[in-house]
This record gives structure tokens, sequence and C-alpha cells, in this order.
């Protein structure tokens, strides 16, 4: 890799690097940026997936399920000491009626208060509809079958008609979601890395095309194909890599500048689309890693042509 750039001045000479004064560098910056805005998305989508499993997979809902509201109050009431009691449980909730409201009113096309009995007073939609107590737990480790199975088998007893739901069942249409976007983006990243090689490869044929006279020179002075290769790898090296730099701070300020928007929503799904150190270790590196890519397509375009060329 050092070999590239220490080349003596006398030899660099001959094939003049531009410095941002020819079309490459552009080029490679257009692609570094679009792979930077491609990459930061899809590790953002990945981490939000992963967060959001993470913190549900470990969670489930119970729903008692009883018309009678004096008998449903008490079966809630069991169930929630009954849990509480559970190793397996850290955290038990009853959700309140106002809260139950609330999540189910925009489902009905109406919110709460705004359900009037024919003697003109308000009713509250838990009297008009029979909607089911919901109590949330958190247990001490992921819900899987076996986990829900006793859940089950505790509750019962209790309340016939009870139902235990993971939360993470009710919101895997989402992560599915979440997902897919993560790998539509890291496919872009992908076809944006190929688009970049064409444009090596481009660059390099039409370097040797206008410094052929040189090469033949280079070659009946005793020059090799391999010193050749390492004077266009190094001119095209360092073109992707002024072009990277100029892309990564360009793309990285789109980065901050949406992550700030996204975090002033304040929506969980949108917030949890944060980037880790890691993530940004990984977009870092994606100016080197163009550079790495250029100089490698560059020399096997340049010894290619040479070994056609002779």
């Amino acid at each position: 890799m050092l070999s590239l750039f220490v080349i003596p001045r006398h030899d660099r000479r001959l094939i003049p690097e531009g410095r941002l004064s020819g079309p490459m560098p552009w080029v490679i910056a257009i692609m570094i940026f679009l792979m930077v805005l491609a990459t930061g998305a899809g590790l953002a989508f990945a981490e939000a997936g992963n967060n959001i499993s993470d913190q549900l997979s470990s969670r489930a809902t119970v729903q008692i399920i009883e018309a009678n509201p004096y008998l449903k109050a008490r079966q809630t009431r069991d169930a929630a000491a009954r849990l509480r009691g559970m190793a397996l449980i850290d955290e038990v909730r009853v959700l309140p009626p106002e809260e139950i409201e609330k999540l189910i009113a925009p489902w009905l096309g109406q919110t709460v208060g705004e359900m009037d009995n024919e003697d003109g007073s308000d009713a509250s939609l838990m009297d008009e509809i029979p909607l089911p107590s919901l109590i949330d737990i958190t247990l001490v480790r992921a819900a899987g079958e076996q986990e829900l199975t006793a859940l089950r088998d505790a509750i019962r007893p209790l309340a016939a008609s009870a139902r235990v739901e993971p939360s993470s069942g009710l919101i895997a249409p989402v992560i599915a979601l979440v997902h897919s976007f993560q790998w539509v983006a890291f496919g872009l990243v992908l076809l944006l890395a190929i688009t970049t090689a064409a444009a090596v490869i481009i660059s390099a044929r039409a370097a040797l095309n206008t410094h052929k006279e040189t090469i033949s020179v280079i070659h009946l002075l005793g020059g090799t194909d391999g010193q050749i290769s390492r004077l266009f790898q190094r001119r095209i090296a360092l073109d992707a890599l002024l072009g990277g730099i100029l892309g990564l701070i360009c793309g990285t300020a789109i980065i901050v500048l949406l992550g700030a928007q996204l975090s002033a929503l304040g929506s969980g799904l949108v917030q949890s689309l944060g980037l880790s150190w890691y993530s940004w270790l990984i977009i870092g590196l994606i100016p080197i890693m163009g550079m790495v890519l250029a100089m490698v397509t560059a020399r096997m375009t340049v010894m290619g042509a040479l070994k056609k060329i002779l």
C-alpha cells in the first residue's frame, strides 16, 4: 500500500496528477456521498430493528376478556397479583381504563368523550363497548414459547378467557419492513460500489490512451508493467481519496442534519433510528474502502491493457 505513494518525484512527473482538476475526483465524491447516505440509512434501520426487538422481546400483554365489569375487575386484580408473585416477572402494570380508551378510540373513529347518551349526557367508551383489561408485563428474560406457556398456565385458573400475547408479535410486520429498508440500503451501497469501479475503469483507460506515447518510451527505457501501473494506481488512488473525503464530509453533514430533525419528532420508532459509535466508524472508513477499490480496479485495468498493448 505504501509503495503506491513512495514513488520518486521524477517518476511522478511522467503521469501528471490533476488534484481535483479532472472529473474523476468529483465523480468519486458524488459516489462516496451517496454511499455514505445509503450506508447510514442501512445501519440506522439495522440498529432500529435490533433495538425495538430487544426492547419488546422480554415484554408481553395479558388481555382479560370479560363482559361483566365487576368480574373483569376481580379477574384483573387476581391475575396481576399472581403475576407479581412469579419469579419470571420483573414488572407488572395494569393499564387504567382511560389509557385503554385512548388506545382504542382512534380505531373507532371517535375520541373519548364524544359519545352521547339518548338523554344528551356524555358516555364513556368503556360504558358502550366491553373493552378487555390490559396488563403490561416485563419478563426477566426473552419471552419465548416456554415463558408464554408458563404465563398462560398461571393465569388460566383465575381468568379462563385471558390471553397472553408477546409484544414483539404485535410489531413484527413493522420490524420486517424496517429490515427490508435495511437490505435495500445495503443493496444500493453495492450498486454504487460497482458504479464506482466502472468509473475507475473508464478513467484508467482514458489515462492510458492519453499517455500512450509516454508508456511506449518507458518501455523502451526498460520500464516494467508493474512500474507503469503503480504510476496510474497512485494517481487514481489520490483522486479517489480526495473525492472520498469530500463526499464523506458532505454525507456526514446531511446525516447529522436529518438525525436532528428526526429526533425532534419525538416518535419512539423514529427516535430509534440513531447511529452508534461503531456505525460512525464504518461510515468513516468508506473513503478508505473507496480508495482501495479504485486502486485495485485501476491496477487490474492497467495491467490488462498493457498486456494487450505488448
